[in-house]
This record gives C-alpha cells, sequence and structure tokens, in this order.
C-alpha cells in the first residue's frame, strides 16, 4: 500500500509538472497518459520521438522537449503549490461528477473549501452579463429557497446573473463555487476581486489554469464544461437567443444534466433563450418547489 502510495505521488507531481509545460495541450496530456500510465517515459524521449507520439510538428516537438527540461517552469509548478492547492484525476478530492464528463480537466487549481467539490446536490446558476428588470428578482425568488436548503450553488463569477448568484449565496451565508477562465493572478473582470476574494473565505474558486494565466477569449467556453460538470444541474436565469450561457447548457445537456429555465416577458431579449430552451425541452421553473420537488 505504501509503494502504491508513493508511486501515486510521483504520477500526481509529473502530471502537474506537465501540465504547467505552455506547449501541452489537454489532447498531448491524454496522449501521454494513455501511452504511458506513469508519465514516466516523456522525460527520457528525444524531440523526434515526442513529435511522433504526439503528432505535432519537429518545432513544436524541439520547443516541448526544451520546456520539458526546463528548471524555470519546474520552479513554477513548485510555487503554485504555495499559492494554492492542485488537486490532480488521481486524487480523492477530485469531484466525481467532472470525471464523468468528455475532455475533464486533469488538473485544478482551488482556494478555498475543496469539500464542496463533492457536496450534493448542487447546481450551476448561470444567465446573461445584462439582466433584464426582472433579471435579479427571479434569481432572488427561485434561488434564495434553495441556498436555504444547503444546496452548492455554482457559477462563473461573470458579470450580471453569475456575480449575482455568489452575492445571493454569500448573502444567505450558502455555500458558493467559482469557477474561473484565468488564473489566480489574473481575476475577470477586475470588478469582481473582492467578490473572489469573499468566495474564497466563504465557499470555493477553482480553475484549470496556472495561477500566472491571464484570460483569453476561448477559456470561458472551456471553463463552462466545469461549471455544469460539477453539479447536478443547470438554472437558467435569463439568457438571449445568442448567449455564451447557452453554451453551458449544451455542455450540461452532452453530460446528462437536467436543465431548468425561467420564463419571462416576451418582449425582452433576455428571455429568448429560456423560451427556446423550455421549447426543446427544458423543465420550466417559476419558484423554487418546481426544483425542489423534482429533485
Amino acid at each position: 500500500m505504501k509503494g502504491c502510495m508513493v508511486l501515486l505521488n510521483k504520477i500526481r507531481k509529473r502530471l502537474i509538472h506537465l501540465h504547467r509545460i505552455p506547449v501541452i495541450t489537454r489532447r498531448m496530456l491524454y496522449i501521454l497518459m494513455k501511452h504511458d500510465h506513469s508519465l514516466r517515459k516523456i522525460y527520457s524521449m528525444s524531440s523526434t520521438e515526442i513529435s511522433h507520439l504526439l503528432t505535432i510538428s519537429n518545432q513544436k516537438a524541439n520547443t516541448l522537449y526544451k520546456q520539458l527540461h526546463c528548471q524555470h517552469i519546474r520552479n513554477l509548478a513548485l510555487n503554485d503549490r504555495e499559492i494554492c492547492q492542485i488537486i490532480t484525476i488521481f486524487d480523492k478530492e477530485y469531484p466525481q461528477l467532472l470525471k464523468n464528463i468528455y475532455d475533464a480537466p486533469l488538473v485544478l487549481y482551488t482556494l478555498g473549501n475543496t469539500t464542496l467539490l463533492n457536496k450534493h446536490p448542487s447546481i450551476s446558476v448561470i444567465g446573461t452579463r445584462n439582466p433584464s428588470s426582472e433579471g435579479i428578482p427571479k434569481l432572488n425568488t427561485i434561488v434564495s429557497p434553495i441556498i436555504k436548503k444547503g444546496w452548492v450553488i455554482v457559477s462563473g463569477l461573470a458579470y450580471g446573473i453569475d456575480s449575482q448568484a455568489h452575492l445571493l449565496t454569500l448573502r444567505h451565508k450558502g455555500q458558493t463555487i467559482a469557477v474561473l477562465g484565468s488564473g489566480f493572478n489574473h481575476i475577470y473582470p477586475r470588478e469582481n476581486v473582492e467578490l473572489f476574494k469573499r468566495i474564497v473565505q466563504f465557499g470555493l474558486v477553482i480553475t484549470e489554469y496556472p495561477p500566472d494565466t491571464p484570460p483569453r477569449k476561448y477559456h470561458f467556453p472551456e471553463r463552462n464544461r466545469i461549471i455544469s460538470g460539477i453539479s447536478n444541474a443547470t438554472l437558467v436565469i435569463e439568457a438571449k437567443s445568442k448567449s455564451g450561457t447557452l453554451i453551458t447548457v449544451d455542455q450540461a445537456l452532452e453530460q446528462g444534466k437536467e436543465i431548468y429555465a425561467v420564463p419571462g416577458s416576451p418582449l425582452l431579449q433576455q428571455t429568448e433563450g429560456c423560451h427556446k430552451l423550455i421549447q426543446d425541452g427544458a423543465k420550466l421553473v417559476t419558484c423554487a418547489e418546481d426544483i425542489l420537488e423534482d429533485w
């Protein structure tokens, strides 16, 4: 048993190091794990062998080889452990729901109460960055009783409904998880830095990006699979017909999660997405009991 734990610890350290190498993608990490579960062989491979294994260009393989043996990157990986708790897919703290999704993140960086990752029930509460005058009252009416029932509220720390869902949960002394599209040293949007600090203190913040990673446009669709992935269900408060919110819904549907949507005035753009979801089979929600009874 002790030998197995030592081996597992070595594997997770290699995974954290490999995850820190800029040129290595999730796809490459999955290939490496399939080729060699111990993740040890890559360190003794030539750039040509790396190129063949990962089906990448010689130039990219040369870059990967140099970064693989770069002491500065090793130091960054070590420093990350001082900044936050790092959870790999091999660790018991890793959320079980997330393991079941396609393209699950292999490494998570966390700040706060990591026990929330495996606490149920949990629900992702999402919506437009520009809610209507109805948006926040709908959020308060439907989500407040759910918070008081002990549900974990998951969202993305974005403007609008996301931020308000976190704030509402904190106000009711509930439990919330924020999933970032950047590293901890680059909170986005900047206006939510104080909210980020409060969630770290009273809830949990997670990201698959190392601390010094700035936000990138493609990060946010990527992080949406985690928002839905760690949740038992997804609640859409408001969404336009073409909205980033619906990307999260698509991810949740692919993961087999229940979708709830709140209707509103047909005169508002912010309700078009919800109405379409309801037409497509999402469960219509007008009060917290609609979710609690269904659950």
